[in-house]
């Protein structure tokens, strides 16, 4: 690891910041204490609340995290498509007896400028961005502060415009990350067509030199081993940190997460307008064929349907958010599951080193 990132934690293991509560004080501090880098998910929250769990976090610990912010979205969405989409479903609304969202609650910028002001004034060691790139101005502010930014990519094209920007490191996500797909230019037509994590990392190597945190799928010491072998500094993971006890997510998401009716993951557009990796259910086989590209009004038109689903225990009307490896979590506590990760990496790291002739 890079002597910057050396500093932040024992290990070079990143909680991935997941936006809609799993990412709490509770899991980030548990996080920290346990040796890896712990992150607070600021995305669809307000710029107080932000701000809240900041100061909650800080009082269960006191060693270095990170907190993720979304960058605005150009507003791009065809109002008379999200118009189609709320009437396909009205049936939705209908079944949970819930009223569909207000896609035009937000503007879009989801507390941008006010979470930046409140992260200058009062800094964190890390704040990284989902969505697109800072200006320079802002990555110059941050780095003022004493605040080590990274920038979440999904191509060699946006890391090299991160690197040009004036961000300390990316995050590389492969298209096998659970969640939204961090693309800085949403594009219908890109749909489906991610690259893989060891390629990206190896992409990404080559075209800068910032450090990286590999992101997409990983669920064991041994994927941890590789993405380090193929030119990361740390890897990132969240799907392998929904399942634990200090973690926010809802307990039919754990649940789900390994169970057999869950066979597999895909990208979609259902239930946000942006495309987000999440575990097939009967939402995603029914709306996901239709959904426009149309982030946030989507997600704020369905925020009520899925809040009604969780409530009724209804998982196949929720977002599921899961990374391809979903099937390999183990539910342990959070201190547990780092320990046996830093085991599995470092058990791979000496399969890997070459042996001395005798």
């Amino acid at each position: 690891m890079s002597s910057a990132l050396t500093d932040l934690c024992r290990y070079p293991i990143v909680q991935a910041p997941m936006a809609g509560g799993a990412s709490g004080p509770q899991l980030a501090a548990a996080v920290i204490e346990a040796g890896a880098l712990g992150f607070l998910a600021a995305g669809y929250k307000t710029a107080d609340g932000m701000y809240n769990e900041i100061k909650q976090l800080r009082r269960l610990t006191g060693g270095p995290f990170g907190v993720n912010l979304f960058m605005p979205q150009p507003a791009l969405a065809d109002p008379s498509a999200v118009e189609v989409y709320r009437h396909q479903l009205a049936g939705e609304a209908a079944w949970y007896e819930t009223p569909l969202g207000d896609p035009d609650s937000s503007a879009g910028d989801d507390g941008y400028e006010a979470k930046v002001a409140i992260l200058l004034e009062d800094p964190v060691p890390v704040v990284s961005f989902t969505f697109g790139c800072p200006t320079r101005d802002t990555l110059d502010a941050f780095a003022k502060a004493g605040t080590y930014t990274v920038v979440t990519v999904t191509s060699a094209e946006e890391a090299q415009a991160a690197q040009w920007a004036g961000a300390d490191a990316v995050c590389v996500q492969g298209v096998e990350a659970g969640g939204h797909q961090s693309t800085h230019r949403d594009d219908p037509q890109a749909d489906h067509t991610g690259t893989g994590l060891l390629t990206l990392v190896t992409q990404v190597r080559e075209t800068v030199q910032l450090p990286i945190v590999a992101a997409g799928g990983l669920m064991r010491g041994g994927q941890i081993a590789a993405v380090l072998a193929a030119g990361a500094d740390a890897a990132q993971l969240g799907t392998a940190f929904l399942v634990c006890p200090e973690s926010g997510a809802h307990l039919l998401h754990k649940q789900a997460l390994t169970n057999p009716l869950f066979v597999r993951t895909e990208l979609t557009r259902a239930f946000s307008g942006r495309p987000a990796r999440g575990l097939v259910n009967r939402f995603i086989r029914e709306h996901g064929p239709y959904a426009p590209a149309a982030y946030p009004q989507v997600h704020y038109l369905t925020t009520g349907l899925r809040q009604a689903a969780a409530k009724a225990g209804d998982a196949q009307g929720m977002a599921l958010w899961a990374g391809q490896g979903h099937r390999m979590a183990r539910e342990l506590p959070v201190a547990e599951l780092v320990e046996l990760l830093a085991t599995e990496l470092e058990a791979a790291r000496t399969a890997l080193t070459p042996r001395s002739p005798r």
